[in-house]
């Protein structure tokens, strides 16, 4: 349909011609009231933002000279982050004269990447800063797999 047609029909019932793509040839243009038009758009940005989860930043904190039962639980709450698609940042906090065995807490942030080498890559390698060790990891992304299901007759032949 010819511009000059568009714009007639839009007329005679009350309507807007709205240029959706301009790029595409011919250009694509919609007969729909404008109001109604951005309406729509506001709608799908609206669902877009929805769709798109906020990656957050979990922080743990862990000691240089913790029990198994504290690390175990800790390192559960990581993995629980990591599956949800969060970003984990563990620190290992000194107090006191602790800092003098800074090695105690290299070991330990060592042992947590080795037990989520399969669930994330490290996003900010290990760093002393104070008296806190810290680093940060991002979860690796999820490899779709596609399934092919086909229909089986169930009657044997």
């Amino acid at each position: 349909m010819t511009r000059e047609e568009a714009v007639e029909k839009a007329k005679s019932e009350d309507k807007d011609v709205v240029l959706i793509t301009e790029e595409a040839r011919p250009p694509v243009a919609k007969i729909i009231s404008f109001s109604k038009f951005k309406y729509q758009l506001d709608q799908k940005r609206a669902e877009g933002k929805k769709a798109a989860k906020k990656q957050e930043i979990k922080e743990l904190r862990f000691r240089p000279f913790m029990g198994d039962g504290d690390f175990d639980y800790r390192m559960k709450k990581i993995y629980e982050y990591l599956e949800d698609g969060d970003k984990v940042r563990p620190y290992v906090e000194f107090k006191g004269r602790e800092i003098t065995r800074k090695e105690f807490g290299f070991k330990l942030i060592e042992r947590i990447v080795e037990k989520t080498q399969d669930l994330a890559t490290i996003e900010i390698p290990a760093k002393l800063l104070g008296k806190k060790i810290f680093l940060q990891l991002m979860p690796v992304k999820k490899k779709l797999v596609k399934v092919e299901v086909k229909k089986v007759d169930e009657k044997p032949e």
